[in-house]
């Protein structure tokens, strides 16, 4: 994993990459919140293929609870992908509400995320 930190508009973001999955359970995403915090960045750029898909089948509630450690612990991310391949009408719902706030995003560009994660 590659945690690149950069400061935009006086925030710190930690953009978290790999080649593969990263996230496939509730300790993998703490663990990313973790190391970021120890790099003195609370705001992340995370990558749909970086995460598995049960985190967009809500019902195994691995997003849910993911997500709920990270706005418990003031962690705001947004998450880069395409997120029409998936067709389910809760995940679009999930989505919408996710990004009416600023905590929890879902994007569709690395820059979408800069800006969004800079104005929280």
């Amino acid at each position: 994993m590659k945690i690149d930190v950069f400061k935009h508009n006086n925030e710190h973001i930690a953009e978290v990459k790999d080649t593969g999955i990263l996230i496939s359970n509730l300790d993998d995403g703490l663990q990313i919140m973790v190391d970021c915090a120890a790099q003195e960045a609370y705001k992340a750029i995370l990558y749909q293929e970086n995460i598995s898909a049960d985190f967009f089948e809500l019902k195994t509630k691995l997003a849910g609870d993911i997500l709920q450690k990270y706005t418990q612990y003031g962690f705001d991310i947004a998450i880069v992908g395409d997120f029409s391949i998936y067709n389910s009408k809760s995940l679009n719902d999930f989505i919408y509400e996710s990004n009416k706030g600023r905590k929890i995003n879902f994007v569709t560009t690395r820059d979408e995320a800069i800006t969004r994660l800079s104005k929280s």
